[in-house]
């Protein structure tokens, strides 16, 4: 639903008969814990909300009515200018290193965590509001958030949950009728984002930087209770914390590494504890592959360039183990012991992670079974594709076809600048076909189920968000949107979206929002 199909909503001040249609059925676990785990606070109004969106499909997986959603309370409740029946409005209390340097104290300076939902999974999911006004933590900033961002983060979200990534995801959005004050005067929006929680690394660094054992221990025991209660039941219940949390991490990484995305700021409060992808401010996928490829208009440095990923999360992942150390010495019996506890956990990232990108490129390239050379094979592609600059979702998707028979290598010639690097490469990954069972067309079929045809490409991103920035045209968005959200679809007469942009519509630099 765009803007233009909805109608005008009515100023903080208008009041509503109680509706008890637009029903959350919220169970608030995270409220229940110490008041200084959050500052209590209701979403600051804001002039004239509008409708841009709601997520129907994931409104119903949340036991959500959409048309509720979508009516004038509704907007009034996703814009903060209503407080929903039974949330209990709060923003969260975090630390984090920030590009390599301690903040003691970050928190939701622009978020309003209202509750906890059910889902039909029997999952518990935060509903938070993102650009919902000024908070304690907001350190001087006007607790908004632009259109642009906004929605930036909702077709991103949406289109690495119909990849199969972990990710929190996008309820809805709505605009404020307000402007917020970046380079320039924008208009605002707010975003309802879903997140099994928003728990992040940099909780944890929040009580470890205070020296409170007591919140650390309280907040692992709730990090358990909620993500990973098998650790309840382990001998050293918090080294089984550390460990499954290493484990999703190393499994996250390894999905982004595996579809060219780049997450732009993986600072230790952009780390989730759940290990989904969380903050998708300046995030794109490549086009051209490079390992050392950075969008983000603030790493000057490239620290969290596309292949610096992994060594990021680890990183992030020893700051983690840092914050726990109080807790696993209580089970070590000592700090000496606690430390080579830590360490022994954090050697497990770089073969987990390595496990899963190896099975995860030998599935791109049509390998089902596991060969010694197969690690190499993808490798080279990997290094020809760089010396070319191959498209890189490009040249995973057409290798389907060339799998598939001959016929389909003049396909993946093209993305080459030097078209003899693929034969060179390809022979070989056909001598290494034969070693499997699968004919052509069913290996084709299972590659189409991983290789995605569309990403949210930057140059389509961009000029969605220009539409509905400059002009509240909302098309563009609705159907980038659309298209990724069946991405390994081929879909006649979309043909535009699966294509790298054209020299003047290559976007260089990506931007946080904040």
């Amino acid at each position: 639903m765009s803007p233009s199909d909805a109608s005008p909503i009515a100023s903080p001040a208008t009041s509503y008969p109680e509706d008890h249609s637009v029903r959350f059925g919220f169970e608030n676990t995270y409220a229940r814990l110490p008041e200084h785990f959050y500052a209590r606070l209701d979403p600051t109004p804001v002039v004239a909300p509008r409708l841009v969106k709601v997520n129907r499909e994931l409104a119903r997986n949340l036991r959500l009515d959409p048309d509720a959603l979508a009516s004038a309370p509704g907007v009034e409740i996703l814009a903060g200018n209503r407080v929903a029946e039974g949330a209990e409005p709060l923003a969260l209390a975090y630390a984090g290193h920030q590009f390599g340097y301690f903040v003691p104290q970050l928190g939701d300076g622009r978020a309003n965590l209202l509750g906890e939902v059910v889902a039909c999974d029997g999952v518990h999911y935060d509903i938070q509001l993102k650009g919902s006004g000024r908070t304690p933590f907001s350190r001087g900033g006007d607790g908004r958030a632009a259109l642009g961002p906004v929605l930036r983060e909702y077709i991103v979200s949406e289109a690495m949950a119909a990849l199969g990534v972990p990710t929190t995801r996008a309820l809805a959005a709505v605009t404020t009728g307000e402007r917020v004050l970046r380079d320039a005067a924008l208009p605002g929006a707010v975003l309802t984002r879903v997140a099994a929680s928003h728990l992040r690394v940099g909780t944890f660094q929040y009580f470890a930087a205070r020296g409170d054992t007591e919140g650390t221990r309280m907040l692992a025991d709730y990090a358990i209770a909620r993500h990973y209660p098998e650790a309840a039941h382990a001998k050293h219940p918090y080294r089984a914390l550390l460990d499954g949390v290493i484990a999703r991490q190393a499994q996250l990484i390894s999905q982004w590494m595996l579809l060219g995305f780049i997450h732009g700021v993986m600072n230790t409060d952009n780390t989730s504890i759940s290990g989904e992808t969380i903050d998708y401010g300046p995030c794109a996928f490549m086009e051209g592959f490079a390992p050392s490829k950075v969008f983000s208009s603030i790493d000057h440095g490239g620290r969290y360039a596309y292949g610096n990923q992994p060594r990021a999360a680890l990183w992030n992942l020893a700051r983690l183990a840092e914050a726990l150390l109080p807790v696993l010495v209580q089970e070590a019996g000592s700090e000496e012991a606690a430390v080579a506890v830590a360490n022994e956990a954090l050697t497990a990232f770089e073969p987990q992670f390595e496990v899963a990108r190896s099975a995860g490129l030998r599935r791109k390239l049509g390998l089902f079974t596991e060969h010694d050379g197969d690690a190499a094979l993808a490798q080279e592609l990997l290094e020809r594709m760089a010396a070319n600059r191959a498209d890189f979702t490009l040249t995973f998707r057409r290798l389907c076809d060339a799998a598939a028979g001959t016929e389909g290598d003049a396909g993946v010639r093209t993305l080459f600048a030097d078209p003899g690097a693929y034969d060179g490469w390809a022979a070989g990954w056909r001598g290494r076909l034969e070693k499997e069972s699968a004919d052509g067309q069913a290996r084709a079929a299972v590659m189409r189920r991983v290789n995605p045809l569309f990403i949210p490409r930057n140059h389509h991103v961009e000029a969605a968000l220009d539409a509905a920035s400059k002009r509240q045209d909302f098309q563009l968005f609705e159907d980038l949107f659309e298209v990724v959200s069946r991405p390994f679809e081929d879909r006649p007469g979309l043909e535009r979206y699966a294509v790298p942009a054209r020299p003047e519509e290559c976007v260089l630099q990506t931007f946080c929002g904040t």
